[in-house]
């Protein structure tokens, strides 16, 4: 189905794209350093699923039509974007209104479907994967189940690398758990890289 010249060029790329250090990266950073270890490898199984909605949605067209839809886009965009910042300004709150030990976690369901939601509303998402699978697609057969596969695999790459960063995000929290006053300002810090995120999506535009 695949040349491997080509696979191998596709999985070599996949990579790097996978452990450059984007959004995504950051955003399982943030989760894992407010909600444990347990949030931060739900929330990455989340982003994965997220992911492979983009995947499906860019076989069967979708994605093409809402990228050549300039309202669509936006309207996509709005959504992702304040859902973001929505969940930064609840993270900035819950740590500064109560104290550090009684801040609660979000819990694992919730932090999965969060992810899911936060990268199943991505444009950004959509584009790449338009912008990027489509190189490495022989236009002979079907190009549909091809752009599956390519695209499971790439997902596959990106949530390898967020469990991780999961995993070493993990670790530092662990760190400063003998320093509450810290947790907090890391919290309100995670709350405002949230923020951050969603502000950045507010701003992408629409590719051309």
């Amino acid at each position: 189905m695949f040349e491997l010249q080509t696979l191998l060029l596709f999985l070599a790329a996949a990579m790097v794209v996978a452990i450059t250090p984007g959004p995504g990266i950051f955003y399982i950073v943030a989760r894992t350093l407010v909600g444990g270890r347990t949030e931060g490898l739900a929330s990455s199984v989340g982003l994965g699923l997220g992911g492979l909605v983009h995947v499906l949605a860019g076989a069967v067209g979708i994605s093409a039509l809402i990228m050549a839809s300039a309202e669509a886009f936006a309207l996509l965009k709005i959504v992702g974007a304040f859902y973001l910042i929505w969940l930064g300004l609840k993270m900035w709150r819950q740590a500064r209104i109560a104290e550090p030990a009684e801040i609660r976690t979000t819990g694992a369901r919730r932090a999965l479907r969060e992810g899911i939601v936060v990268e199943a509303l991505n444009p950004k998402t959509a584009a790449f994967f338009l912008a990027f699978i489509p190189q490495f697609v022989d236009t002979t057969g079907s190009v549909a189940v091809r752009f599956v596969i390519l695209g499971t695999i790439s997902v596959a790459l990106n949530t390898s690398v967020d469990l991780i960063v999961t995993h070493w995000a993990s670790k530092a929290r662990a760190g400063l758990a003998e320093r509450p006053a810290l947790i907090a300002k890391t919290r309100q810090a995670s709350g405002a890289v949230m923020c951050g995120l969603g502000a950045a999506l507010l701003a992408a535009r629409r590719a051309t």
